[in-house]
């Protein structure tokens, strides 16, 4: 199953991949997919008008990166207001896949009429 990721899904999971090491955009793009194990595909025009609004947002912040060869490249990281969002967006998401789990048990358990 492979699938664009959604809009709103994407500031969560560039925020994660950023919480495990500062990356630039075509690598957080690409760690997206790997870790994935290929299902979802990240677009660059979706990531990097994400990226500026989690940069207006404070949640990360960007620095450009000289290369030895090369172009310069910005190069992200989470802030500690990245990581509080963080923390709490996988809170939501725990809470959400455990209520569906709850209604998706239920059917799964339930006795045919």
């Amino acid at each position: 199953m492979k699938r664009d990721v959604t809009k709103g899904d994407i500031p969560v999971l560039i925020l994660a991949v950023l919480a495990e090491e500062p990356c630039h955009g075509y690598a957080i793009a690409r760690c997206i997919e790997q870790q994935s194990a290929q299902a979802l595909q990240m677009k660059e025009g979706s990531l990097y008008p994400a990226l500026r609004v989690l940069e207006q947002d404070e949640l990360i912040v960007g620095e450009w990166e000289i290369q030895p060869s090369g172009p310069a490249r910005k190069v992200y990281r989470i802030t500690a207001n990245g990581q509080a969002e963080l923390t709490k967006r996988r809170q939501e998401w725990d809470e959400y896949i455990h209520t569906m789990n709850l209604v998706m048990g239920r059917r799964h358990n339930a006795q045919p009429a």
